[in-house]
């Protein structure tokens, strides 16, 4: 059984970035250096996502057969936030197991809903039929554009892109008159003469602030203030 899990993000699996490291090398001719993933990890660690296999063994580490490494536009040319995918791949062994849409969709739907994403972009080999036949298929890309000799070996690439906006968390506008919830009564807390723990408030109608000492030993702080009503 394939599990997709967090990367970097609780609970984080960032030991297995040179795993994920060997799953690049294996499959594509884009590669990188580790400390280039681990940027990806501590700076968008809700974006990426790992594919394993658990061996039967619990002490030993499971086996990565497939990743997502994204991140956010730093410096966005149109001034649109959004996402982009670094790199993509899936271990021959585990094709055609719909892996590679999974760690996609999960790695979109996390741009759109932490970072506000309205859109997601990519580029791709002219060459690579199977991932061309995956994001605009499959995923819903759109080609932008053609980017020539994006490639160190000189072959052109699509730049692609896929609208998030549906998948954006709405603000939910606040209700109007008595329907707001702005904190009102609950029972007996909030009622005059009452500090909302049952005690009454001093004569003066007041409620007395005492400075209590907290953290000794912790070197945390000297003093802070708490509510405490005196007795009647």
């Amino acid at each position: 059984m394939v599990d997709i899990v967090p990367l970097s993000s609780y609970p984080s699996n960032i030991h297995l970035l040179p795993s994920v490291q060997t799953c690049n090398i294996t499959n594509l001719p884009e590669n990188y250096f580790l400390k280039y993933y681990l940027y990806h990890a501590l700076t968008w660690p809700q974006l990426s996502f790992v594919a394993i296999v658990r061996g039967n063994k619990p002490e030993k580490y499971p086996k990565v057969v497939g990743y997502v490494l994204a991140k956010m536009e730093e410096e966005p040319t149109d001034g649109i936030q959004h996402g982009h995918i670094t790199s993509l791949s899936v271990m021959r062994t585990h094709r055609r197991l719909g892996i590679a849409e999974r760690l996609m969709r999960l790695s979109q739907r996390a741009m759109a809903e932490v970072f506000n994403a309205s859109y997601v972009s990519l580029h791709v080999r002219q060459s690579n039929v199977a991932a061309l036949r995956l994001y605009r298929d499959t995923l819903g890309f759109e080609v932008e554009k053609v980017e020539s000799k994006y490639y160190a070996d000189g072959e052109d690439a699509y730049a692609m892109k896929m609208d998030l906006t549906a998948m954006q968390i709405k603000d939910v506008p606040e209700a109007d008159g008595e329907d707001a919830d702005e904190g009102g009564e609950v029972g007996s807390m909030g009622k005059k003469g009452d500090d909302g723990k049952g005690g009454k408030e001093n004569k003066e109608g007041k409620e007395k602030m005492i400075k209590v000492k907290v953290g000794r030993g912790l070197g945390v702080g000297d003093l802070v203030e708490r509510n405490e009503s005196t007795k009647s």
